[in-house]
C-alpha cells in the first residue's frame, strides 16, 4: 500500500499523457469546437509532408554528431580524472558546473561566442584568413549546435562514469600496480571492462535525448538557415504550438516512441547477447 500513491502519481503524470496523446493522434483535435476522430488521416498527413524527410534526416546527422563528439567526451574525462592524484573533488565540480548553468545564460552566452565578430572567429583566425558563419553557414550549422550541448551535457554522463568507476574493485587496481601495470595498460584492461556495461546504457539515453533535441536549434538558429537544423522534435513542436494541429503533432509523437522504443528493445537484446558471449 505504501507504494500506491507514488504509482498514481505515475501513472498521472507519465502515463496519461502518453494515453491522450495517442487518443489525440487519431483525432482533429479543435479545444472550442470539440475532438472529432478521422482514423489515420492525421499519420497520411505527416508521412506527406515533404518537410518530414528533411527534419528527419537532420535528427539522424545530429545524433550522429552527439554521439561522435558527445558520447566518448565522457568517458575520456572520467577515466582522465579517476587518474588524478589530487584535486578528483575540484574536477568533478568543475566538469559538472556547466551542466547546471540556466539555460538562458548558456544560449546568450553562445550567441555570443559564434557572432561574426566574436571569440570563436577571433580563435580561427589565429590558424588563418577564415570567418566562418557558424549559425548561418547550413553547413558547419548543425555542428555549432553540437558543441555548445556537448559542452553543456558531458558533465552529468561524466559523473556516471566516474559512479561506474568507483564501483570497480580497488584490489584489481592494487594487484596491477603490483604486476608493474602502467596507466594506460590499467585503462584498457580493468577501468574500461569495468565500466562496459553503462556504455550500453548511455548509448540509449543519448540516442533518445538527442532524438528530442530542439531547444538548442529554437535558441541558436531557429531550425535554419534553410531549415538545415530542423530536427523532427521541433517540427513536432512547430505543428503542436505554431500550427496549433496537435492531432498531427501526436502523430509524430507516437511515430517517435514507437522508434526509440523498438531500437532500445533491439540494443537491449544486443547487450544481453553479448554478456551471454
Amino acid at each position: 500500500m505504501f507504494l500506491l500513491p507514488a504509482l498514481i502519481v505515475f501513472c498521472l503524470f507519465l502515463w496519461t499523457p502518453i494515453a491522450k496523446g495517442v487518443m489525440y493522434s487519431f483525432m482533429h483535435v479543435d479545444f472550442i469546437k470539440g475532438n472529432e476522430f478521422i482514423g489515420l488521416s492525421n499519420y497520411r498527413e505527416v508521412l506527406a509532408n515533404s518537410a518530414l524527410g528533411i527534419s528527419i534526416w537532420n535528427t539522424i546527422y545530429y545524433m550522429l554528431l552527439c554521439v561522435l563528439f558527445g558520447f566518448w567526451v565522457p568517458s575520456i574525462v572520467s577515466i582522465a580524472i579517476s587518474e588524478l592524484r589530487r584535486f578528483q573533488g575540484a574536477m568533478r565540480l568543475i566538469v559538472y558546473l556547466p551542466h547546471i548553468v540556466p539555460a538562458v545564460v548558456l544560449y546568450g552566452m553562445w550567441q555570443w561566442l559564434y557572432d561574426p565578430l566574436g571569440p570563436a572567429n577571433q580563435i580561427a583566425s589565429w590558424f588563418g584568413n577564415h570567418q566562418f558563419m557558424w549559425l548561418t553557414d547550413k553547413s558547419i550549422a548543425m555542428i555549432s549546435i553540437v558543441i555548445a550541448e556537448t559542452w553543456q551535457a558531458f558533465g552529468g554522463a561524466t559523473l556516471i562514469y566516474l559512479a561506474g568507476i568507483v564501483g570497480i574493485s580497488k584490489d584489481l587496481y592494487e594487484a596491477a600496480e603490483i604486476d608493474g601495470a602502467g596507466v594506460l595498460q590499467r585503462i584498457r584492461h580493468i577501468t574500461i571492462p569495468g565500466i562496459r556495461h553503462l556504455y550500453v546504457l548511455m548509448f540509449i539515453l543519448q540516442l533518445i535525448s538527442t532524438s528530442q533535441g530542439f531547444m538548442t536549434h529554437m535558441a541558436l538558429t531557429g531550425g535554419g538557415p534553410n531549415n538545415a537544423t530542423l530536427t523532427y522534435m521541433y517540427q513536432i513542436i512547430n505543428e503542436a504550438f505554431t500550427n496549433l494541429n496537435f492531432g498531427r503533432a501526436s502523430a509524430m509523437g507516437v511515430l517517435m516512441f514507437l522508434v526509440l522504443t523498438s531500437l532500445s528493445i533491439v540494443l537491449y537484446h544486443f547487450q544481453g547477447r553479448s554478456k551471454e558471449a
